[in-house]
């Protein structure tokens, strides 16, 4: 996978290709690794030019066999700690909230593109996004508060305590809990 020449067809564009439609074998797996917090690692160290990282992301996508990078004549797979995106902005317009990805991929919270729940690396229950090619987003930290903050407590059917958010006609969860927590010893 030649960079520079990806670089130099893309022009800076941040046009998604349709990687959807490219059905290349698999070429191998390629030392790329996205950590946790969204940083994008090449041998180890992070990329020296945010423009690489960006041209990557718009040609991931997850297949059966993991994350890979795809073009019409190649398929690497790489490592993915996580999610492969973050959610850095949440803007609330036209009666939904708008997330956009350190990438600036920017969805509508809706039914395409929902919140759901899922166990982190560390264990925890977090929300994630749907974005893109079977790609997800976990909140940033900031963002998961500012929703938060909009958000409303209440009982689900299973007897959980919800924390919900309201954007394009659904409720997305930004986090659950049991009701049922351990009594403290007198």
């Amino acid at each position: 996978m030649n960079i520079d020449r990806l670089l130099q067809q893309s022009g800076g564009s941040a046009t998604i290709p349709p990687v959807d439609t490219w059905q290349p074998a698999l070429s191998g797996d390629i030392d790329i690794r996205i950590q946790a917090d969204g940083t994008w690692l090449h041998e180890g160290r992070p990329f020296p030019r945010p423009a690489i990282a960006k041209l990557l992301a718009s040609l991931l996508r997850r297949d059966a066999d993991g994350y890979c990078l795809v073009t019409p004549a190649e398929r690497w797979r790489v490592t993915v700690d996580d999610r492969p995106l973050m959610i850095v902005e949440a803007d609330f317009r036209d009666d939904a909230w708008w997330l956009t990805t350190q990438f600036e991929d920017v969805v509508r919270l809706d039914g395409d593109h929902p919140l759901s729940l899922s166990m982190t690396p560390d264990g925890e229950l977090a929300p994630e996004c749907a974005i893109r090619f079977g790609l997800a987003a976990r909140l940033h930290r900031n963002v998961f508060y500012r929703l938060v903050e909009q958000a409303r407590v209440d009982e689900t059917a299973e007897g959980h305590t919800a924390c919900l958010l309201y954007s394009a006609g659904h409720w997305h969860p930004l986090g659950q809990w049991s009701d049922s927590m351990p009594s403290e010893a007198p």
